[in-house]
């Protein structure tokens, strides 16, 4: 269902975020000092209160997502993105391992001109250091109408840890982003 615009509080900021499935940022940024909550949904697609058997059929238009709510004074917008870089792989269009499909693409859904210009810079950041030996792909483009993830989306790997495709996806993720960015962990 649509969700109703976020009440920001003074100190907060939101950031959209794409990279695969959803299970595997919201797990990342869970765990990110400054983060305060993060959503599991669908964003920049055509369809109306998609549901998660609809994005996965791919004809919706939507991606999986997470929107992050953080305080921008413990954690800049920047410092989200340098993780988002290092924790999906940007060079894969449509797709992060076996999960192919416009659903699964790279994607910073900017919801202000200077997020959209900080996106841009990282992106040349990331290029010019060769990060990845690929172009990147990550789609840099205006936040839509935001739909919320159906309940048993959220805070699904904190949930089901042994669950298959936690184990051998969403764990390893996690545990890079723990290994490169330890001075960045809630305590």
């Amino acid at each position: 269902m649509a969700d109703e615009p976020r009440t920001i509080l003074s100190g907060q900021d939101v950031a959209i975020l794409a990279g695969g499935c959803f299970w595997c940022l919201e797990a990342v940024y869970d765990q990110v000092q400054g983060v305060e909550a993060v959503e599991s949904g669908y964003i920049g697609g055509a369809m109306d209160n998609p549901t998660y058997e609809a994005v996965c059929g791919g004809q919706t238009g939507h991606a999986e997502a997470v929107r992050i709510t953080f305080n921008p004074v413990v954690i800049s917008y920047q410092e989200l993105l340098e993780i988002f870089f290092v924790v999906h792989d940007p060079t894969t269009l449509n797709r992060q391992g076996n999960d192919i499909g416009t659903q699964y693409r790279s994607a910073i859904f900017y919801n202000s001109p200077a997020q959209q210009q900080t996106a841009e810079q990282v992106i040349n950041t990331v290029t010019d250091d060769r990060l990845y030996d690929a172009p990147i792909v990550t789609q840099v483009i205006a936040a839509t109408q935001w739909y919320e993830a159906e309940a048993y989306h959220q805070e699904y790997f904190a949930r089901n840890p042994f669950q298959g495709y936690c184990q051998f996806v969403v764990g390893p993720k996690v545990a890079k982003f723990r290994k490169q960015f330890a001075e960045r962990l809630k305590s």
